[in-house]
């Protein structure tokens, strides 16, 4: 049960191979930022530097689509924080370079 002190929050953090999902009360007003900085995600995942972080809330609010936001962004009761990884491919160049294959593919048959 929570307190009017306290939100209930969560920060998620996904690889491939693993989701970590921390629950967490903070005081209102509390940052997207400083709830990645109390989450300790930062410490058990050093490849994540909250100063660069891509951070986006999933909360009910919201909707499925979800919201890419700031850090400074101030949460609210129930908001899910989500720490974007980088991408390793640009998409873009990606849908090129399988077009272009399916294009070969399609010309050898």
């Amino acid at each position: 049960m929570t307190s009017q002190k306290t939100i209930a929050v969560e920060v998620v953090y996904a690889l491939p191979h693993e989701q970590r999902l921390i629950s967490m009360l903070v005081e209102p007003g509390t940052t997207a930022l400083k709830a990645l900085e109390l989450s300790g995600i930062p410490r058990e995942y050093p490849e994540v530097d909250p100063a660069s972080a891509k951070l986006g809330i999933f909360g009910q609010a919201l909707g499925t689509k979800g919201l890419a936001v700031a850090s400074e962004y101030v949460l609210q009761p129930g908001d899910r924080v989500e720490v974007y990884r980088p991408l390793i491919a640009d998409p873009k160049e990606a849908r090129k370079q399988r077009a272009e294959k399916a294009k070969r593919q399609a010309g050898g048959d």
